[in-house]
């Protein structure tokens, strides 16, 4: 019983330092246009935002379009990375993370 304890201790303090690791690392992502450059962290956290042309003659849609696309672009990373961490605690890939 104690064994069992002290080992969901120890993953729990696994996943505490993933979470740190996680907030650590920060990536861009393009979208696929390259209108718009996103800077997030491994914990889902917008850190910035980077129109790359000039807004003059630029039509909305194509901008909200372009944010669309990266953001979502970012969400995937960080899930990405977040599988690639907790596979490395756990030992196997879990379910929604990949």
């Amino acid at each position: 019983m104690l064994d069992k304890l002290k080992a969901l201790m120890d993953m729990q303090k696994k996943m505490q330092d993933v979470k740190k690791e996680l907030d650590n690392i920060d990536f861009e992502v393009l979208s696929s246009d390259g209108l718009v450059k996103l800077t997030m962290n491994g914990s889902q956290e917008l850190k910035q935002v980077k129109i790359t042309v000039g807004l003059a003659g630029l039509e909305v849609n194509n901008l909200e379009s372009s944010l669309k696309d990266a953001w979502n672009r970012a969400i995937k990373r960080s899930h990405e990375l977040a599988a690639l961490k907790m596979k490395d605690v756990t030992g196997f890939n879990l379910p929604g993370l990949t």
